[in-house]
């Protein structure tokens, strides 16, 4: 039974460590695909897997390894709209930038936990689902409450009416749809991976 434990931990720490590995990669690679001011993200899927395969904790660790590269895209310069946060409030922006991600991860993981006995496609489907509205609603809230008079520039130069329309509509929402539909879409190979991992558990 020992055995076995320790296959399983050794699995789990090799499989975490080779999705942190992917989010790397992805997140880098992202950093050249714009919608918007920001960078599209393609980082939630390995982080909604790890969370489904070993729970909230694993997928809040994922989610942070994301804000951190996430961090250094943002103060470097390679996301741009992130650095103008970044110029306006230095901590603030870092910190929402590990928090939505962790928080995002830590949720995907949680909700599969509730819902993936029951039903292992629907309990990840909504996991995929919850992740980019953790991720995005997070990064909303924290730029209408904290960053009002630099989106207020932003939606004014875009044409839009007010702040709070700009970040619905301009900025976040076509990342939001973006993210959620790569999620979705995804949902079966997700299945799929998970499957195949337990098997060879």
């Amino acid at each position: 039974m020992s055995m076995e434990k320790n296959k399983s931990k050794i699995q789990s720490i090799v499989v975490t460590a080779i999705l942190a590995a992917i989010i790397v990669v992805l997140q880098t690679f992202a950093s050249g695909i714009h919608i918007g001011p920001f960078t599209i993200t393609l980082s939630l899927v390995p982080i909604v897997l790890g969370a489904v395969l070993y729970g909230p904790f694993q997928g809040a660790f994922l989610g942070a390894v994301f804000g951190v590269v996430v961090c250094v895209a943002v103060v470097t310069g390679a996301d741009a709209g992130g650095f103008l946060m970044f110029q306006e409030l230095h901590v603030l922006t870092l910190f929402l930038c590990v928090l939505k991600s962790t928080v995002a991860g830590f949720v995907a993981g949680l909700i599969f936990k509730l819902l993936g006995k029951k039903n292992t496609y629907v309990g990840i489907a909504v996991a995929a689902v919850m992740a980019p509205i953790c991720n995005t609603g997070i990064l909303s809230i924290g730029m209408l409450l904290f960053y009002r008079e630099l989106i207020t520039g932003w939606a004014i130069g875009a044409g839009y009416s007010s702040a709070l329309l700009y970040v619905i509509l301009g900025v976040v929402g076509i990342n939001f749809i973006a993210e959620l539909v790569i999620n979705v879409v995804l949902t079966p190979v997700i299945v799929r991976v998970i499957r195949a991992v337990r098997k060879s558990a």
